[in-house]
Formats: structure tokens, sequence, C-alpha cells
């Protein structure tokens, strides 16, 4: 196995077809790392969620990056991450986005109806405002591993 850095458009492409990764950001020098969904366009990663610790690191430090990874064993995955700036959708100011946002997150599956659901359910709040978020791309890495049989030829075994 070699492991290879990726080009910019391998890693846009990479994200292209996934749509789960982990949202690091941090706070007073402390990092938080949490699981989302989210839709790859253009520039940007777009995602939804509730207030919460994450929202609230996240208007403070708009700095974050989002990682993304496809493990099929210990020596065949695929990880890309992408640095970028926060910018959260509200209303009425980016509406358009808003939409946008919601019809790319609507196309795999509306799997952030159920995560609204269930903290209304835990809550008790017959309301919790939805919040959709984009992430402004501003670096992309990427690294991938190459079997010995796809190594270029004059590779060291």
């Amino acid at each position: 196995m070699a492991i290879k850095e990726m080009p910019e458009n391998e890693c846009r492409a990479f994200l292209s077809r996934t749509s789960f990764g982990r949202l690091g950001c941090s706070l007073d020098n402390q990092p938080y790392v949490v699981p989302i969904n989210f839709a790859y366009e253009g520039d940007y990663l777009y995602s939804f969620s509730t207030l919460g610790q994450k929202i609230e690191w996240m208007r403070s430090n708009p700095k974050v990056c989002v990682q993304v990874d496809e493990i099929n064993s210990h020596s065949e995955w695929v990880s890309v991450i992408a640095s970028g700036a926060y910018q959260e959708l509200r209303e009425p100011q980016f509406e358009i986005e808003r939409a946008h946002a919601r019809k790319l997150l609507d196309k795999p599956h509306r799997w952030w109806l159920n995560a609204l659901a269930e903290r209304q359910l835990r809550s008790g709040d017959d309301l919790i405002a939805s919040l959709f978020f984009r992430i402004r791309i501003e670096s992309l890495s990427g690294f991938d591993t190459v079997s010995r049989s796809e190594s270029m030829p004059g590779d060291p075994e």
C-alpha cells in the first residue's frame, strides 16, 4: 500500500459522492468534533441543525473544517478535509440560499426532518427553530491509498 495526495479535483469529486462527515470547530482553544450530514455543491457544504453547542461555537469562531472519509480496510481508504468558514443562512436575508440548501439536502433523503423531530420530542417543545448553514470551502486536502497492484510502473515494491 502507498498513500498519495489527492489533487483538488479528486477531493471535490469525493465530496460530491458523499454526504456524511465530521465537523470540527473550536472555542477558547477547545476543539469540538461532531458528525454531520451535508450536501456539497460548488464551493460550499450545506447542512442543517438546531441551536446547540456547535452552532454557538461556530457563531463565535466561524473557522471550521469538515473531515470526510471512506474506509474499506486498514490499507484501503480515502480521507478529505475541507477547511473554511461557517455562514448561517438566516431569514430573511438568505431566503433564496435557505431554499437552495433545503432542496440539496432533500435530494438524498429528508434525514434532517428526523433530527428535528427527535430534538422536539426530547425537549418537549412544540417548535424548535431549524437552522440551515453552509461552509464556504477555502481549502481542500486529501489522501488516498493505492494498492501495490495499482502502483505506478517503476514504483518500489
